[in-house]
């Protein structure tokens, strides 16, 4: 008869109850099932390459700019908080993706047409851009 040698079990990372590792960050967590949308939902966001035809700071507030955006078809009038990151002269002729079928909305008083998508490093935004020249009034899927 041979002898049974007991099984290897591997080390086990301690979670905690927050569900993430150590070295984890929130952001890092995977999204669940419940949050997750159909491609249908995803469909109905409309999203458009756009290029920044003029830039400014909005009077009295530290993080609105109000953007000129060509999206081909028209330009549309954005406000987007992103002064603390970039300075109006650096956004002239950058490419941006706008998401175009938002409902008007006000902010500080300046009407807004479309929101620009940004990720967030912190407490700073990044702008999502291009590097390869595409059309302005480019669909992205």
């Amino acid at each position: 008869m041979s002898e049974e040698m007991p099984e290897e079990k591997p080390d086990l990372i301690s979670v905690p109850k927050s569900g993430l590792k150590p070295d984890e960050k929130p952001e890092d967590k995977p999204v669940e099932n419940s949050s997750r949308i159909s491609i249908d939902d995803f469909a109905k966001v409309q999203m458009r390459v756009g290029q920044v035809l003029e830039a400014e700071k909005i009077e009295g507030s530290r993080k609105l700019l109000k953007l000129r955006v060509d999206i081909g078809n028209e330009v549309r009038q954005v406000v987007a908080g992103i002064s603390e990151a970039y300075a109006p002269e650096d956004l002239l002729n950058k490419k941006v993706i706008l998401v175009a079928n938002l409902k008007p909305a006000k902010l500080m008083g300046v009407e807004s047409n479309g929101m620009i998508v940004a990720a967030s490093d912190g407490d700073r935004p990044v702008l999502a851009t291009f590097n390869e020249d595409v059309p302005n009034g480019s669909p992205l899927r």
